[in-house]
């Protein structure tokens, strides 16, 4: 019996090894992938709006800031109903949350190329005849000094709001499904006890529910938060593809996948390197969002009653 322990702790080391060496060798191979583009263009490469594959002038901001404005306003949109869908499917009647909860893991099963169609047919014509028209022409909202810069004035369907859109619409359903199993995996007697001392349902849910599945939370948000940051196929139909540092949410521009994706099979020489060099600040982005995800569960264990090591 202690052998059989001690080859499945080894056993377990070495897939947790592998994962980490996974994870070395990817961050190892796009550096020196891409080693040429940081030798020709150095950290500025980061803040550089340039792109212009002619003169083998490039910069990382277009397509980087593209990705922050797409995920933010994804999460913006899918976080409310998530949260809420979540919310009512753990309390609905089994009748009803079973099958909610199955139509919602369907949609998580849609091919992102599905939803990227769906917008390109669908959404971006809404977008050009009816949200943009009704936002700029009958509100009138970009001529204010502000708010009129931050919405662009692109006629067209395709921008950054439509990609974001979009995402909401894929991450949605990731989101909701952890969140829900968080919120059933509450003990019964914590949620009896919190209605027996007078609690609302609301009050049961926030101070009760929330804080006792506060990781699970999280870690849906950055699973949603992942899938946004690294789609590709149904960005690339909706946003537009301009290599331009953007200006507004309305305008067209493009994302870190979505300009791999165009530009990588014909890339040569000095722009493939560039591309390598893309490719590693995504996966940078991703892990730094993680690793602080990680940072702040730990120092804020204590104000959740969670103990040292939690």
């Amino acid at each position: 019996m202690l052998k059989t322990d001690k080859l499945f702790k080894a056993g377990t080391l070495c897939s947790a090894g592998i994962i980490g060496a996974l994870m070395i060798a990817l961050f190892a191979c796009l550096f020196t992938s891409s080693a040429d583009a940081w030798k020709e263009f150095g950290i500025g490469f980061l803040w550089s709006g340039e792109w212009d594959p002619t003169a083998d002038r490039y910069g990382a901001l277009p397509a980087l800031a593209g990705t922050m404005i797409t995920t933010t306003i994804a999460l913006i949109v899918a976080l409310p109903p998530a949260f809420t869908a979540a919310l009512y499917l753990s309390e609905a009647p089994p009748s009803v949350g079973k099958v909610l909860s199955q139509a919602i893991d369907l949609l998580a099963a849609i091919p992102s190329i599905i939803y990227g169609m769906w917008g390109f047919f669908v959404l971006v014509p809404i977008m050009q005849d009816y949200v943009k028209p009704f936002f700029i022409e009958t509100l009138g909202l970009d001529r204010l000094p502000i708010i009129g810069g931050l919405l662009g004035s692109d006629p067209s369907g395709y921008g950054f709001l439509t990609a974001g859109l979009i995402l909401a619409l894929m991450i949605l359903p990731y989101i909701c499904a952890i969140m829900r199993d968080v919120f059933k995996m509450t003990p019964p007697m914590l949620r009896e006890s919190a209605f027996g001392v007078g609690c609302t349902r609301w009050e049961t849910a926030k101070d009760i529910v929330m804080k006792y599945g506060f990781r699970g939370l999280l870690g849906g948000v950055f699973i949603g938060l992942g899938r946004a940051l690294g789609e590709t196929m149904a960005v690339l139909f909706v946003i537009g593809n301009l290599t331009e540092v953007p200006t507004g949410i309305f305008d067209a521009g493009t994302t870190i996948a979505a300009t791999l994706a165009n530009n990588f099979a014909e890339a040569q020489g000095l722009q493939q390197s560039v591309l390598f060099a893309l490719g590693l600040i995504l996966l940078a982005l991703s892990f730094s969002i993680q690793v602080f995800a990680q940072y702040y569960l730990i120092k804020t264990s204590a104000k959740r009653g969670e103990g040292a090591k939690a």
